[in-house]
C-alpha cells in the first residue's frame, strides 16, 4: 500500500484541511501527534474527516504491522514469482485503502529563523522517508531556506513533491501559494508596494507573531509602520478560521493601515496534492 507523507507549515493548515477533507478516495489518514496537530485535527473533524493520531516514532511500526496483516504469511516466501505478486496486489487492492497519508505539522514559529525552518524540515524528511514512498513538502522556499531540497535529497530513494505553480516553480511562501503562484505574487508586489498580506491563518496568528518578534502589544512597531501603509486581505475561499474580517480589521486598526482585498486561490494546494498522490 503506497504511503504519501506530508510535512506541512502551520500557516498552510487551512489549505491542507481543504485538500484532505475533500479526498473521497482516502481511506487512511494518520496525523502525527505533536504540539502542532490540534488545529488541523479540529478542522478535519469539523469537515467529517477523522484521522488517526499517532506519535511519529510509532508510525513506521504501525504501517509495517498493517501491511503484514494484508498478505498471508504462508505466501511471503513465494513473492519472487510473478503470479504470487499478482495475487498479492489483488489482495491488497481488495482489503486495504488505495493510499495512506501521514501528515506532520511543524511549528509556525519556525518562520522566525530561516535556518530553523531548513534544519527542521530536513530532519523530518530523513525521519519520514523511512516509511514513506513519497513526501509532499507543504512549504514554499521560505526565504530560499528550502530552495535546494530537490538537489540535496536526489539520492534519498523517497521521491519529494512540492507546492508548485503552473510554470512548475516551487512557490516562494504561503502568500504566493494563496495568491496562485509566483508570477501572480510578483505582479501583486509591484502593484501593491508597502502592503502587508494576511491570509486567514496569518490573521488568526498576528498577535502571536507580535510576541515572537518582541513587539509590545500596547503599541505598534515603528519600523513596521514605516514599511507598510496597507494590509491586503486575501480571500482564499476557506473559512475554517473564525472572524477573519474582524481580525483583519483589528490588525489594520492597530497598525493604522488601509485595508485592500485580494482574490486568492486554492489551486496550488489542490494540484500539488493531486500530483503527489498519483501512484502507478
Amino acid at each position: 500500500m503506497p504511503v504519501l507523507s506530508i510535512i506541512a507549515c502551520g500557516m498552510l493548515e487551512d489549505e491542507l484541511a481543504y485538500v484532505l477533507s475533500g479526498d473521497r478516495e482516502l481511506a487512511q489518514l494518520i496525523l502525527v501527534e505533536n504540539s502542532e496537530h490540534f488545529g488541523l485535527q479540529r478542522k478535519l473533524r469539523s469537515l467529517g474527516c477523522l484521522p488517526s493520531l499517532i506519535p511519529l516514532d510509532r508510525v513506521g511500526e504501525i504501517l509495517i504491522r498493517e501491511h503484514n496483516q494484508t498478505f498471508p504469511a504462508i505466501l511471503k516466501p513465494l513473492c519472487c514469482f510473478n503470479f504470487v505478486k499478482k495475487i498479492r496486489r489483488r489482495l491488497e487492492n481488495q482489503h486495504k485503502p488505495k493510499i495512506t497519508v501521514v501528515v506532520n505539522m511543524l511549528r509556525r514559529g519556525l518562520h522566525a529563523d530561516v535556518e530553523m525552518v531548513r534544519v527542521e524540515v530536513y530532519r523530518k524528511i530523513m525521519e519520514m522517508s523511512r516509511f514513506s514512498d513519497r513526501i509532499l513538502i507543504f512549504y514554499g522556499t521560505c526565504g530560499h531556506s528550502l530552495s535546494n531540497l530537490e538537489k540535496d535529497f536526489e539520492d534519498l530513494g523517497c521521491q519529494l513533491y512540492f507546492l508548485k505553480d503552473e510554470k512548475g516553480e516551487i512557490v516562494e511562501d504561503c502568500i504566493s501559494a494563496a495568491l496562485g503562484g509566483n508570477d501572480v505574487y510578483a505582479r501583486t508586489l509591484v502593484n501593491s508596494e508597502g502592503t502587508f498580506y494576511l491570509t486567514p491563518m496569518w490573521a488568526s496568528n498576528w498577535e502571536e507573531k507580535q510576541k515572537d518578534n518582541a513587539i509590545l502589544s500596547s503599541e505598534p512597531d515603528t519600523k513596521f509602520l514605516k514599511l507598510y501603509g496597507r494590509v491586503a486581505k486575501i480571500n482564499t475561499g476557506l473559512s475554517y478560521e473564525p472572524d477573519f474580517d474582524k481580525k483583519v480589521s483589528d490588525f489594520a486598526r492597530f497598525f493604522n493601515l488601509k485595508i485592500v482585498e485580494l482574490q486568492g486561490s486554492k489551486k496550488i494546494a489542490e494540484q500539488s496534492y493531486q500530483n503527489a498522490k498519483k501512484f502507478p
